[in-house]
């Protein structure tokens, strides 16, 4: 294999960091043995990670394939916020009926669990994730079916277990099959269908409510659910594969791959404490604190405007649930498209950029935060118009531009969030999401306890002004790891279980 378009470099397997130097020499500096295996990508730089030799190994899968992987996660990632945001604009209608209040009725929407992650890394992502969404179908048909109040309390708190599997093992998925100038994109798709599907989900949402029934706002996410099962169970490879493993000899590796069971690693064994692991990614500050900065402007940008706008928009607009689903729905669809044609392709060009100049020494993560600039001034700015609007009663449009430009900010922050913490510690990708979703869970589902009571007690406008000077707040970490993350992981030293993932 040609090395003659490289540029001087260090390919360290066990970092997977490409280290460049300013020498006149165009010849590449490599570890003995290691020229006549080093793969580079089509502009000549070496590939990061380093795949195989095997043909099951999903970094050698056609880019046909890895596109497929990467729709059905992402699809399935969408559901899960799909499952639990399809009732936002029938909350008054779902309250009536339950007689509870609104903000009562969105509480329990949504609880995730870790307990698929050392499943999915001991026994495979794919039956997992099969299993899990089959939770999700049955428990949305059984709130669908909820007679009293605890029955549709524990069947969301069923679906939360289950959905909670879609964030966190397909990152994992989607961190298994992309190599490192490819992951800001494959990430930023992924997290476009996380964030936009509580988005897409008020506008049928609203229509059901309205001229069909509450209840089928929980019908239609089982459907989809069960019709991802179906596409999954015949379209879905398995993604878990042991770096230095003996490769299976098969004229058939990507049909092999489709199987069921029989793909665990042959030393990979299920122990009490893998349960345990996971929770050593929150003593990781740059983990921890971009997960609450994420959790905290996903909550205001986001979750805020769903369960506040069923009862404001009600009030304020005399809007139905249909009216409600549609301005909620179009308003936060256009922005976070809008924002992932922007963050994705932004955060990959930067780490190209970085790679491809000589001045540095090392090809950083760190990079990637860059690209967060636009998402961390532009939120603020949709929640105080946002707040304003909603406060001195202007026409509709004026909040629901509010929510167009949040969502295209958070879009922005989910993708650079997501990207930077798994090029940090791709090995535990599952475990990191799972710190996100968690952080994203706990804010979020606080909100409608304190929204509207909130804004009714200092004034939206004040409430608007507070929360983004807790989100500004929340950002100065960031700002720190963009100079000295490399600092800060460098001390934590790296995460020793999954290495081999």
């Amino acid at each position: 294999m040609s090395t003659d378009k490289l540029p001087p470099a260090v390919f360290d397997e066990k970092s997977d960091i490409v280290n460049a130097g300013d020498t006149e020499s165009n010849a590449v500096s490599v570890p003995l043995g290691l020229e006549s295996r080093l793969k580079l990508d089509k502009t000549g730089l070496p590939l990061i990670p380093q795949p195989s030799d095997d043909a099951s190994d999903p970094l050698n899968f056609p880019q046909w394939l890895k596109i497929a992987v990467l729709l059905q996660v992402s699809f399935l990632a969408g559901l899960g916020p799909l499952n639990q945001a399809t009732v936002n604009p029938a909350f008054v209608p779902l309250a009536a009926h339950f007689h509870v209040t609104t903000v009562v009725a969105r509480a329990f929407a949504g609880i995730g669990s870790f307990i698929w992650v050392p499943l999915a890394n001991t026994y495979g992502r794919r039956p997992v994730i099969l299993f899990t969404t089959l939770i999700a179908a049955a428990s949305s048909l059984g709130s669908g079916k909820a007679i009293t109040w605890p029955q549709l309390i524990a069947t969301r708190v069923l679906n939360g277990l289950g959905t909670s599997s879609f964030f966190t093992i397909g990152a994992g998925m989607v961190s298994d099959c992309f190599f490192l100038h490819e992951r800001g994109r494959a990430m930023g798709i992924f997290t476009v269908f996380l964030t936009n599907s509580a988005h897409v989900a008020p506008i049928p949402g609203g229509f059901l409510g309205q001229f069909v029934s509450y209840r089928w706002c929980y019908y239609l996410p089982a459907i989809l659910d069960m019709t991802m099962f179906a596409v999954m169970l015949f379209c879905l490879p398995e993604t878990l594969y042991l770096r230095g493993s003996t490769p299976v000899v098969t004229d058939k590796p990507i049909l092999r791959r489709m199987k069921l069971w029989g793909l665990r690693p042959k030393d990979k064994h299920l122990k009490v404490s893998d349960f345990f692991r996971q929770f050593i990614m929150f003593k990781y500050p740059t983990v921890v604190l971009t997960a609450l900065y994420y959790a905290i402007t996903f909550t205001l940008g986001s979750i805020l405007p769903a369960v506040t706008s069923a009862t404001l928009f009600h009030l304020l607009y005399k809007f139905t649930a249909s009216q409600t689903g549609l301005a909620l729905g179009f308003g936060t669809l256009v922005g976070t498209t809008l924002g992932e044609l922007l963050g994705g392709i932004v955060v990959d060009r930067s780490m190209y950029l970085s790679r491809k100049r000589r001045k540095t020494n090392d090809v950083l993560p760190e990079v990637r935060l860059r690209g967060i600039w636009a998402g961390a001034i532009l939120q603020p700015i949709g929640l105080l118009i946002w707040g304003f609007c909603i406060q001195y009663k202007t026409p509709f449009i004026g909040p629901t531009m509010g929510f167009g430009v949040m969502c295209f900010a958070i879009q922005i922050i989910s993708t650079v969030c997501y990207s930077y913490n798994a090029d940090c510690y791709r090995p535990q990708t599952p475990e990191m999401a799972q710190v996100m979703n968690f952080a994203r869970q706990m804010f979020g589902m606080t909100t409608g306890f304190w929204a509207i009571p909130m804004g009714n007690k200092i004034g939206f406008q004040w409430m608007a002004v507070t929360m983004s000077l807790v989100g500004l707040v929340a950002f100065l970490p960031i700002v720190f790891f963009m100079f000295h993350g490399k600092t800060v992981r460098d001390r934590m030293g790296v995460p020793k279980y999954n290495s081999s993932l």
